[in-house]
């Protein structure tokens, strides 16, 4: 919107999705709506071409693979480590990554980091621009805009993050819409934390997953006893 209010350069917008399995989005579903039946469909009669990636390889590949060498060789590598998150190294950055190198050497991209995150901005590369700095737009800013222009994804109801229904740093409001709204997604999680032989069992840095379930199952225990 910005390259467009402006008159910046833009050929395209570039969207990868990340899978959870061959069928199954790693996008919360609400957002995955938003995506490919409001954000994608306002742009394209905005005038700007929508290109979606997607890797080869999903969450579930990634999570049943099996270390190769080392102490741990064979077992499953299961939930990826916070902080170091193999999913969006190889179901994100590597799709976008290998879609660059098809690009002309000098294809600017224009990176979503706003004016008020300076260690963000810090770590820009070389044909990388932040359209948001350049024209001093802090985070709040950047919601505001997209609001007006009826983009603004209907997870911020609920969340003031976006990232994969299945992300280890998810918080706990995140985690509990999942948990009250897509049971079928809460229950493959389940099924993966039950698999045998994993590296670790913890799905994030302290928990497993079904740590959280039986939290959540004792909350509305209370809930109902309270009640």
């Amino acid at each position: 919107m910005l390259a467009l209010e402006h008159g910046e350069p833009l050929d395209e917008a570039v969207y990868c999705e990340v899978m959870f399995d061959k069928t199954i989005s790693g996008e919360v579903p609400e957002h995955r709506d938003f995506i490919y039946h409001t954000a994608i469909p306002k742009l394209e009669r905005m005038g700007v071409k929508v290109r979606v990636l997607c890797a080869e390889k999903t969450y579930v590949d990634l999570f049943t693979g099996t270390v190769t060498r080392g102490p741990k060789k064979g077992m499953l590598r299961a939930f990826p480590i916070c902080g170091k998150c193999y999913v969006q190294r190889d179901c994100k950055i590597k799709p976008i990554c290998r879609y660059q190198k098809s690009l002309p050497a000098d294809t600017v991209q224009y990176i979503g980091i706003a004016h008020d995150e300076p260690k963000r901005l810090s770590r820009l590369k070389d044909q990388q621009v932040s359209l948001l700095a350049k024209y001093k737009f802090t985070e709040e800013d950047a919601k505001q805009l997209c609001q007006t222009a009826g983009l603004l994804s209907p997870v911020y109801a609920f969340t003031d993050r976006g990232g994969c229904w299945f992300c280890p740093n998810a918080k706990r409001k995140e985690l509990r819409h999942l948990y009250d709204n897509h049971p079928e997604l809460w229950a493959k999680m389940l099924e993966l934390q039950a698999m045998p032989g994993k590296v670790s069992e913890k799905f994030n840095r302290t928990e497993r997953f079904s740590d959280i379930d039986a939290a959540f199952r004792k909350e509305d225990a209370l809930c109902q006893k309270a009640a």
